[in-house]
């Protein structure tokens, strides 16, 4: 199969969140392995994965020197967080297909996503990142034309639009590679935000583009028979904690939306990956799964995980 694999943040960190470079590399040796088995398996895989705490780190930094050095835009922090990912997870790839006895190559793409400049999230930016600033030290940021709000009781934080994404603009790139052998990894933390201009050139924009809606649109363009988002549960729950707690198993995207409505899923954490999955299978290409980073190999054999298939 041609399976497409979203890692969560949690598979770039450590088990408390840090995200020290000795953390990242050991949470994505781990990361590697279950992937490694199913390109082993004879599994074609394009690897996604998110950003968050990279991004924080490089915000941090803008933060901390802004009256000395002019801050890096958001989507240059996209770009090095995105090959600095690559290169960790092609360090540690090539070591556990070698280990395998597998002889694949694995490329990192350094990669865009379209988003429409007339996009209305861009009027209203909401999406927050960073970390709580105070007064005195978000003014030099907001004099460089960064958008901040006041949190009362916590401080300043800033806001950034979170647009849809409209097409993966190196996904071509990426099916090349792919049909070349290559185990892929593309569209890290939702692709650069990049919008086109009238000339039809292109340039990068400061907005976050949530990374599971650019994985199920690149499985939609590469016609992968397989979705699957990693993330830190077996499957989906509905009535989470609650004494009516019941995992999703196999279902269509008739019944994945109606579930959804029901269950009103987090903006901030199931809600867009059942979007993702659903939207993919509605494509009619293949199967939307969500499960557990360990447990991938299992739910691309059928046998764990929540299944959305097409209607």
């Amino acid at each position: 199969m041609r399976i497409v694999i979203a890692l969560g943040g949690n598979a770039m960190t450590s088990s408390d969140g840090s995200a020290r470079p000795e953390h990242q590399r050991d949470a994505i040796r781990l990361a590697a392995r279950p992937i490694a088995d199913l390109v082993a398996a004879g599994h074609e895989v394009l690897l996604t994965h998110g950003n968050g705490p990279q991004v924080g780190n490089l915000l941090t930094k803008n933060e901390l020197t802004a009256s000395q050095v002019p801050p890096v835009p958001l989507d240059w922090c996209g770009a090095q967080t995105q090959a600095t990912i690559g290169m960790l997870m092609l360090n540690a790839l090539d070591a556990e297909l070698a280990e395998r006895g597998v002889d694949r190559r694995c490329a990192a793409v350094v990669s865009r996503t379209l988003v429409d400049i007339d996009d209305p999230r861009f009027a209203h930016p909401t999406k927050p990142i960073g970390r709580y600033l105070s007064a005195e030290d978000a003014q030099p940021l907001i004099d460089s034309g960064q958008e901040f709000v006041e949190v009362p009781g916590r401080g300043w934080r800033r806001v950034v639009a979170s647009p849809e994404p409209l097409r993966c603009l190196d996904g071509a790139t990426a099916e090349t590679l792919m049909e070349a052998g290559y185990v892929v990894v593309c569209s890290g933390g939702g692709g650069i935000p990049t919008v086109q201009d009238l000339n039809g050139g292109y340039r990068g924009v400061d907005a976050v583009i949530d990374k599971d809606l650019t994985a199920s649109l690149i499985a939609q363009e590469l016609k992968a028979d397989m979705l699957i988002i990693a993330t830190d549960v077996d499957a989906v729950v509905c009535d989470w904690g609650t004494d009516y707690a019941k995992p999703v198993g196999e279902v269509t995207a008739v019944e994945m939306r109606s579930i959804a409505a029901d269950q009103d899923f987090a903006a901030g954490s199931m809600g867009p990956k059942v979007e993702a999955v659903t939207a993919f299978a509605e494509s009619g290409t293949g199967t939307g799964v969500i499960t557990s980073l360990a447990r991938i190999g299992a739910a691309a054999e059928g046998q764990i995980g929540t299944r959305v298939v097409p209607a």
